[in-house]
């Protein structure tokens, strides 16, 4: 009799843990798998559950989908949705990847802008990494109440992003990347650096907006101080910047390569060959390197700059009118014999 007893009760042992190893193989081992080697699950926010279970299936080889579908309304999943982009490297089980995703651990965007002309170009490289898309960032940074209070208009938000490599959760919308920036761009103007734009009788806006000249200006990162010196020297002096990127800037044509005396008669604020002082605002997200440019200007007597006829990006500086205009000849005659007429 306690034979019997030992064997049943040893069966329902055994029953039990092989039960228990079935039910754990079935919700702990790993049945997903990336079709690569990493897989980026994107849930856009306000997903039904249907929604995901379709980019589920799409992205990653489900072994058990019922199980998927059960272990899912379990841990009430579907009443739990969190939309972001989630990273799968690596072979999991139904509960792994449904805790994943109703934990909301994202993997966040690596988001790099540089070489930015205008809003436009700013929304469209923001919103190709994002949920939030380039109409929708177009249209909030073009309503000027949604950043006037932070001292911004539609001319002078771009100087807010400075262009660097930042991390935004995939599904940040407009008003929060907006926000994000702010606070970078905070940190980015740090005591020392509003001393600097002070000593130069600048705010800094102001010197982004010279800063994002100049980088249009100067392809030798070294010549970017000497030349800040010139443009700081002619604002002192009340002489027009005569600037021209300003003027591809107000043309919104940036492919030319040779500013002639039609360019020059542009009705445009942006035209600083008609107008004194700086123009409205950036002509382009200006970089930390034009911007430090600025701050850590040349202190010179330089008033002319004319690009060297030998092409080698490099500048000739003038201290007179005469002496630039030789330089400037000399350039010209290049352009003429290279064919280079606009």
């Amino acid at each position: 009799m306690k034979k019997s007893l030992l064997f049943i009760f040893s069966g329902f042992v055994i029953t039990a843990l092989v039960a228990a190893l079935f039910i754990y193989r079935n919700l702990f081992g790993n049945s997903i798998k990336p079709e690569h080697e990493t897989i980026n699950i994107f849930i856009p926010t306000g997903a039904t559950f249907g929604q995901v279970l379709d980019t589920l299936h799409e992205h990653l080889v489900i072994e058990k989908p019922v199980l998927l579908k059960w272990v899912a309304e379990k841990k009430h999943y579907p009443e739990n949705i969190r939309p972001g982009r989630y990273a799968i490297n690596s072979d999991m089980s139904c509960a792994g990847l449904i805790n994943l995703l109703r934990s909301g651990r994202q993997t966040p965007v690596r988001l790099t802008f540089n070489n930015i002309r205008k809003l436009e170009q700013l929304a469209g490289r923001i919103g190709s990494q994002l949920e939030a898309d380039s109409l929708q960032i177009i249209s909030f940074l073009s309503d000027e109440l949604n950043y006037a209070s932070a001292g911004f208009n539609k001319a002078t938000i771009i100087a807010l992003f400075i262009p660097n490599t930042y991390e935004f959760y995939w599904n940040t919308d407009a008003a929060k990347i907006y926000s994000r920036m702010l606070k970078e761009y905070s940190l980015f103007w740090n005591e020392r650096r509003i001393k600097q734009a002070e000593s130069k009788k600048l705010s800094p806006v102001e010197v982004a907006i010279l800063a994002s000249i100049i980088d249009d200006e100067v392809a030798k990162k070294d010549e970017k101080p000497r030349i800040a010196g010139v443009y700081l020297n002619r604002l002192k002096m009340g002489m027009p910047l005569q600037a021209c990127p300003t003027i591809k800037f107000a043309l919104n044509d940036f492919t030319i390569t040779r500013v002639l005396y039609a360019h020059l008669e542009t009705d445009s604020p942006y035209n600083t060959y008609k107008h004194r002082g700086l123009p409205p605002g950036p002509v382009g997200c200006p970089s930390i390197e034009g911007i430090d440019a600025v701050l850590n200007a040349e202190d010179h007597d330089y008033i002319y700059f004319a690009a060297k006829a030998d092409f080698s990006g490099y500048h000739n500086f003038s201290r007179t009118l005469s002496e630039h205009n030789r330089y400037a000849n000399q350039y010209q005659k290049e352009l003429d014999r290279r064919k280079i007429f606009k």
